[in-house]
């Protein structure tokens, strides 16, 4: 038996069969157990999937087998991302209907998956375009209605005219879609927004207590929340305006208020319109400003450029200063209030404006300690702590006295009756907009009536479900255009009405799957006995691209469901882990638009002369061969897992990503990692299979003293390491100790094999191998399974306890 080698062909489904079987991997809501829930993000179902996406999969399955090893009882399920604008494109292109396509590349992804040997609960597996799933999500947006927790307000958008939808500040690049290239155009839209900013201080507030999160996620999300105290301050204007006498700028920083040289408004400021109204030159400047990208990205790196409207202001400390107003194209109507004072000295943003357009620049903080006679500004400002300067009264305060100077001072004067500063606390985040102007997605469940405004449609005929004889023939939301789906009675006055056509942003559909899995066979959006037991999640693993968007959703959903009575919890994730990605390098014959990506597998790697070459093997032609990047469908750089479970099977790939890197790092897959990683797999077989021959009867017992001491130490050392190292997510390092205990088994074992080992070292030894099946099983399930099998075990390691360390 010991020169046999390990066939994964044949054991792997084997041992997923009788998993299967057994239904081991099935949660139950009633099982008196402790509980622990396990969640990775889970995946769109674009059509395949690559061994990148297996990385997370697999580390959740570690941490899944491990912890039932302990005796929790856990849950593990897996669920589509399954609503988007791919599904649309798609139907587009192929004329192909996007529920069809979706659910063709659910079963394909399904399968994949399960050639894995992930311990998922696949009887919780849902899609988030099964209506069962926006049926319930439609009842939580009408009790989130009900609460006053979403509102209907006009906004301005990005609107793209060639794809005829909403398109999201990151999703306009250069001024153009990123997926037409059409210029994209500034709307004022009707849409629907979540109340998400009432949970502003909250939210901040909160990631404090979150200790199972990297630092890193907490300030992103801290940041984009964006919490600051400032002061209101309202310039009187030189002239009024349209009746308008005052510009109102929120600031956090008041005390360089004599360094101020010009005020800046948005180009959707009411300023700038009335300006524009009698100046074509303004206008044509505010139009192209509104085909910018208005992404944080976009501004930082766009030229900063302005107009000036001819409008001044007056100093609210010094009448007799007056400063002009441009329209700048680096402020937004949605941050503060639209319009900001520009201090050069103290801003580079400001000080490029000021140098572009000649204006003055006032230093007025300067270092501790500096020679003021020498301090200047030209290129760069000084953004840093010191002393104030230049100030007048305030000159050698501290900045934060300063501000607090100022503060007084124009609180106490008025204008128009009120004062003219006040201190204020300003957030950056806005409210959530869920309007999308397209077809797969959730419908948002309420209805336009003429006499009675807006109303929503009663539970009792929900769902509203999407029609599917609907036609791809042209860019825009089908729903628009549908004969008669959009028609529909007022559940009010029983008159003719529309439904809403704007479907739901699928990041709504994200913001609560982790609360359905607890229950999803549940009549209401959840079961809250369930929800309250299961969440929050135990561990939550994912990518940190999704470090704001999503998970800050995520937190304000389970508020507004604890607001509604659908869970009774504050937070969605105890404890989140984000891995590194899987990246292979890339491979590319010819140049320019001639030029092609290859896949991994059509290329021969060669050594020659001690470089590496790539030769396509079709061919024969020499390939460039690129730097590592994550692994992309454009770049064809992607390797499937069938590929590896086809030849060294699921095992090895499951090892060898956990084994090459910290997990959250990136991992560089190659041939020849999973080759070492598959040699180190039969090397295990070879171990077991000795013992199963030469320890055939012995009982296995630990032993203090001599060979067997030793071997038994090694055994409950790494036992108790690599349980640690689980706990702490620390993959790498466990596998290190496993590699440890199997160099420590070697020779005892061949001692044994060779007759040469006493009782003491056989009964050590076969204790020892049993621990080492057990170690194995939350990374290479299938091949403990069949070692437990070949000592002699007669039940399946996966319902096993974990060893007692000793």
């Amino acid at each position: 038996m010991a020169t046999e080698r390990y066939n994964p062909r044949a054991s792997e489904p084997k041992w997923q069969k009788a998993w299967d079987a057994k239904k081991l991997f099935e949660a139950d809501n009633d099982d008196p157990r402790p509980k622990y829930y396990v969640l990775e993000m889970f995946p769109y179902p674009s059509g395949r999937i690559h061994i990148g996406h297996t990385r997370n999969y697999t580390m959740g399955d570690v941490v899944a087998r491990y912890k039932r090893a302990k005796g929790f009882n856990v849950l593990h399920p897996m669920g589509w991302d399954a609503f988007g604008m791919p599904a649309e494109n798609a139907a587009m292109q192929n004329k192909v209907h996007p529920k069809d396509w979706t659910y063709q590349n659910i079963a394909a992804m399904r399968e994949q998956l399960k050639v894995m040997g992930l311990s998922l609960d696949w009887a919780r597996e849902f899609a988030t375009c099964d209506v069962d799933y926006y049926h319930r999500q439609q009842m939580l947006f009408l009790d989130f209605v009900e609460k006053r927790l979403v509102t209907r307000k006009s906004s301005k958008v990005n609107w793209d005219p060639e794809d005829m939808t909403v398109l999201a500040n990151e999703q306009v690049i250069d001024g153009r879609g990123w997926r037409s290239g059409a210029l994209v155009e500034q709307r004022e839209l009707t849409q629907w927004f979540f109340r998400i900013t009432d949970y502003a201080q909250d939210l901040l507030d909160s990631l404090e207590g979150l200790d199972e999160w990297p630092e890193k996620v907490k300030l992103m999300q801290a940041n984009w929340i964006g919490r600051s105290e400032g002061l209101l301050i309202r310039w009187p204007l030189a002239t009024p305006v349209d009746g308008e006498d005052e510009l109102e700028v929120y600031t956090t920083r008041p005390d360089t208020i004599f360094g101020a040289s010009f005020m800046a408004v948005a180009a959707d400021h009411p300023l700038a319109k009335k300006a524009a109204e009698s100046n074509p030159a303004l206008a044509k400047f505010i139009d192209e400003v509104r085909h910018m990208g208005t992404s944080v990205a976009a501004l930082e790196t766009a030229e900063k450029r302005g107009f000036d409207t001819g409008i001044r202001v007056v100093h609210p400390i010094d009448e007799t200063w007056t400063l002009p107003v441009y329209v700048a194209n680096f402020v937004l109507m949605e941050y503060g209030t639209g319009a900001i004072f520009g201090c050069p000295s103290g801003d580079q943003r400001d000080l490029d404006f000021a140098n572009r357009y000649g204006l003055p620049v006032i230093p007025v903080v300067m270092p501790e300690g500096e020679n003021q006679g020498n301090f200047q500004i030209i290129d760069e400002a000084y953004v840093g702590d010191g002393v104030m300067i230049n100030s007048r009264f305030l000159d050698g305060m501290k900045p934060d006295q300063a501000f607090d100077e100022v503060a007084k001072l124009l609180e106490q004067k008025t204008i128009g009756n009120r004062p003219m500063a006040e201190r204020k606390v300003n957030f950056r985040l806005r409210d959530w907009g869920i309007s999308r102007q397209r077809y797969w997605g959730c419908p948002i469940p309420m209805i336009h009536c003429e006499d009675c405004g807006v109303v929503p449609v009663p539970k009792a005929d929900l769902p509203v479900r999407l029609p599917d004889d609907i036609e791809f023939d042209r860019p825009g939301n089908p729903l628009d255009r549908h004969p008669t789906w959009r028609h529909v009675k007022c559940p009010q006055c029983g008159k003719d009405a529309r439904r809403e056509t704007d479907t739901m942003d699928t990041f709504v559909d994200s913001s609560w799957y982790f609360a359905r899995f607890t229950a999803p066979w549940a009549n209401d959006p959840t079961d809250p006995k369930a929800a309250t037991e299961w969440l929050p999640v135990d561990q939550y693993i994912g990518g940190i691209e999704h470090a704001i968007l999503h998970l800050l959703y995520s937190r304000f959903f389970t508020r507004a469901m604890r607001e509604t009575g659908h869970a009774d919890l504050a937070e969605p994730f105890k404890g989140l882990f984000t891995q590194g990605m899987v990246v292979h390098e890339t491979y590319r014959v010819g140049s320019g638009s001639n030029s092609r990506w290859l896949a991994p597998s059509e290329v021969r790697l060669e050594d020659v002369d001690g470089k590496r070459r790539a030769i396509e093997i079709a061919t024969g032609e020499e390939a460039v061969i690129g730097p590592l990047e994550k692994m992309s469908k454009s770049k064809k750089n992607t390797v499937s897992p069938e590929e590896i479970t086809d030849g060294y099977g699921a095992d090895t790939a499951r090892w060898f990503m956990l084994s090459d890197s910290p997990p959250e790092r990136d991992v560089e897959w190659t041939d020849e990692g999973a080759a070492g990683a598959h040699r180190f797999i039969q090397r295990i077989w070879r171990l077991v299979s000795m013992a199963a021959e030469s320890l055939a009867g012995i009982q296995p017992a630990a032993a203090k003293e001599g060979e067997a001491g030793t071997v038994s130490k090694a055994a409950h050392k790494a036992l108790k390491s690599v349980g640690e190292d689980i706990e702490k997510l620390a993959f790498n390092r466990a596998i290190a100790r496993i590699y440890e205990l199997a160099n420590a088994l070697t020779t005892p074992l061949n001692e044994a094999a060779e007759g040469k080992a006493d009782p003491a070292l056989k009964a050590a030894c076969r204790q020892a191998v049993d621990i080492l099946v057990h170690l194995i099983a939350p990374v290479m399930p299938h091949l403990a399974e069949e070692c437990w099998q070949t000592l002699g075990g007669t039940d399946l390691v996966a319902e096993r306890p974990w060893p007692v360390y000793d």
